[in-house]
């Protein structure tokens, strides 16, 4: 298990230091990231925490996971590796333009 937590559910509202102070009476808190929108800045509902050892990780996720922050019940659990993305994400199937136009 890895020092690397991840959290859902947490309210629209919350920010970093909100989150960091959440999980600093379950050890050292290395790191705390609400992730955010990349267009509006507006925060995803998740986030990531890193702790110090393996083990605060698992007290913090047995302590929080199913309580609530801000009236939204908290989903703590040891986050996955991140999946690899795929390029593209292009438009396909489409016309392509330079087509003519007959006049009769």
């Amino acid at each position: 298990m890895g020092s690397k937590i991840y959290v859902g559910g947490l309210p629209y509202s919350a920010t970093e230091q909100q989150l960091s102070e959440l999980f600093a009476p379950h050890g050292t808190v290395e790191s705390a990231r609400v992730i955010t929108d990349k267009f509006t800045g507006q925060s995803r509902g998740f986030g990531f925490v890193e702790m110090a050892t393996a083990e605060e990780a698992k007290k913090a996720i047995d302590a929080l996971n199913g309580t609530e922050m801000g009236g939204r019940t908290l989903t703590v659990n040891e986050a996955k590796p991140q999946e690899p993305r795929s390029g593209g994400g292009g438009f396909g199937g489409g016309r392509s333009g330079g087509g003519r136009r007959d006049r009769w």
